[in-house]
């Protein structure tokens, strides 16, 4: 690596570290340069000279691997702002956190438009948000976002590089099914999802998910929906069990990461020797 490699390396670790510290800019000038390439991180003082230089110019935010690229869709977090999909997510992420269509939206503390990669392979999708969620404004970050994260890795991806969602936006009570009245006044917003993204492959986690995407799969039931390809908006479906049900079925991790191989076959992408699901 030379010199110029290394010091843009360096400046993008940096930038990484000042966002990690809550700052919204980042001043890069000669003297911050200067420290980096001689590999030390800069000073407060430096710092503080840079934001007052004329020589000085304001980085956007932004951090090292694939962050630049992802959405996270209605949670405040740093996107490309050339990234046409990126506007159109956040446009359409505004409409559904003022949607009052059905009643959910009166217990709602927030409601959860979906995040990750705005030009993602994978789109998955569940069934509606639960506690931690309306809490965080975040699809999947509970006990079975967490196994629904180690899925994802054992494919060769990471969050960041999928996006996440579920056909309803705001809680049930009680963490009940979503009704059908309730699907329907949902899915126009999964619709628009659906046509920014343009994913390759979309994986419905669960029966309720499938049910929403597939009205006309609600007759069968997941045993025997999972593994079989479906269609939505032509976009090819692959159904299999919701990580909440692994939590308490451990034994269903194996099929689900039959589907999962599935999925990257499909995608022609090389299937991992080991699965989190096993």
């Amino acid at each position: 690596m030379d010199t110029l490699q290394e010091i843009l390396k360096d400046t993008a670790e940096y930038i990484a570290w000042k966002l990690e510290e809550g700052e919204t800019t980042a001043e890069v000038s000669p003297s911050v340069l200067l420290e980096l390439a001689a590999g030390s991180q800069p000073t407060k003082q430096t710092v503080a000279a840079a934001s007052s230089a004329k020589k000085s110019s304001t980085v956007a935010p932004a951090s090292t691997g694939t962050t630049q690229k992802t959405a996270s869709v209605g949670t405040g977090e740093k996107v490309a702002p050339d990234d046409d999909r990126t506007k159109k997510l956040q446009v359409l992420a505004e409409d559904i956190k003022s949607c009052t269509n059905c009643p959910l939206h009166k217990g709602r503390i927030q409601a959860v438009p979906g995040q990750g990669n705005p030009n993602p392979e994978i789109l998955f999708i569940g069934e509606a948000p639960g506690a931690d969620e309306d809490e965080q404004g975040l699809a999947f970050v509970g006990r079975a976002g967490k196994l629904l994260t180690k899925m994802i890795e054992a494919m060769g991806f990471t969050r960041d590089e999928v996006f996440i969602a579920n056909v309803n936006k705001c809680r049930p009570p009680n963490n009940r099914k979503p009704m059908r009245e309730e699907m329907d006044a949902c899915l126009p917003f999964l619709r628009q999802q659906v046509a920014i993204l343009q994913p390759k492959v979309i994986v419905a986690l669960g029966a309720t998910a499938v049910e929403g995407l597939v009205p006309e799969s609600s007759k069968q039931r997941i045993s025997a929906l999972r593994g079989h390809w479906l269609s939505f908006e032509e976009i090819p479906v692959m159904p299999t069990y919701h990580p909440a049900y692994l939590l308490r079925s451990p034994a269903m991790k194996k099929p689900v990461w039959e589907d999962l191989q599935a999925v990257l076959q499909h995608l022609g992408r090389p299937i991992p020797k080991r699965g989190a699901s096993q």
